[in-house]
């Protein structure tokens, strides 16, 4: 793997986590812990594309195609609510 080297400014407090992490032998040096956070940041990413374009854009045209599928907020919100209070008298807290 080709190495290129960077130089970066940190907030004192990211530059003192890193630090940190390295001092407990979590990661080897500096490198690492970053290295790591952009592997993360990287996966977070495509988890992210991944639901957009197998879930929501599905969805968003369906209902581009069909509007009467939809339901209108002041509905959702009402059975969310309703089911809230169900929960409450289930568990004995009341409301």
């Amino acid at each position: 793997m080709a190495v290129e080297n960077r130089t970066v400014s940190l907030p004192q407090e990211q530059a003192e986590y890193i630090d940190q992490l390295v001092s407990t032998g979590a990661y080897a040096d500096d490198g690492d812990v970053l290295r790591a956070g952009l592997a993360g940041l990287k996966e977070r990413d495509e988890i992210l594309e991944r639901w957009l374009r197998e879930d929501v854009v599905p969805v968003a045209a369906a209902m581009d195609a069909n509007p009467g599928l939809a339901i209108p907020a002041e509905d959702v919100f009402a059975g969310l609510r309703a089911l809230h209070a169900e929960r409450l008298r289930a568990s004995g807290d009341g409301l």
